[in-house]
């Protein structure tokens, strides 16, 4: 196995657009990196994300703001994936929201087809790339398992945050706070095993 590469310091390009996503990065690297730029603050371009998995779409992002800014970038690719829906919506957890980015919609979505099911049983994934203008990609991939609330709980988080309740918790990541949250969410999990990879 080849060794990773390391994150030698300088600015980091967070290769999204969305604002929620760029400060949950920001706070989970905090002490390995103080020199954020979002894609969107830098004006580059979002690339389609033809990937058929979350890696792909993941190391897709990152190759290309890295690439277009001539610095190191990070992108991450994430979702829900709905055991009782054979894993959807998957890595169309975005596009199930439209192009308002209108998650109360997508939420509802994913809430009518389980009205008939027994299993609501679900999982976040998040598939997390660091990538160099030169093409080196180091990619990891962290979950969280939990199941699906209706209504949906809490105005905190994201996406489809307040309707998913993590084992183990009372509250759904769309009530607890940013810090409770990243104690155990799937960017944390994603984010522990990359800064053991990349910047320690």
């Amino acid at each position: 196995m080849t060794e990773s590469r390391k994150f030698t310091g300088g600015a980091l390009v967070i290769a999204s657009h969305n604002k929620g996503k760029v400060r949950e990065i920001a706070d989970l690297l905090g002490s390995w990196c103080q020199d954020f730029r979002s894609a969107g603050d830098l004006g580059l371009a979002e690339p389609e994300e033809t990937g058929t998995t979350f890696r792909a779409n993941a190391e897709l992002k990152a190759l290309a703001a890295a690439r277009a800014s001539g610095q190191v970038a990070l992108a991450d690719d994430s979702g829900l994936a709905v055991t009782a829906l054979d894993g959807a919506p998957g890595i169309y957890s975005a596009r199930w929201a439209g192009p308002d980015k209108d998650f109360v919609l997508a939420m509802g979505k994913v809430n009518d087809l389980l009205r008939d099911k027994d299993d609501r049983s679900a999982h976040f994934v998040c598939a997390l790339t660091l990538a160099w203008p030169d093409g080196h990609c180091e990619t990891v991939e962290g979950y969280v398992h939990g199941r699906l609330v209706w209504p949906s709980r809490g105005s905190k988080g994201f996406g489809y945050d307040p309707m998913f309740l993590a084992n183990g918790q009372t509250q759904t990541f769309g009530e607890m706070e940013p810090d409770a949250k990243h104690a155990i969410s799937h960017r944390a999990d994603a984010f522990r095993q990359l800064v053991e990879r990349c910047f320690r």
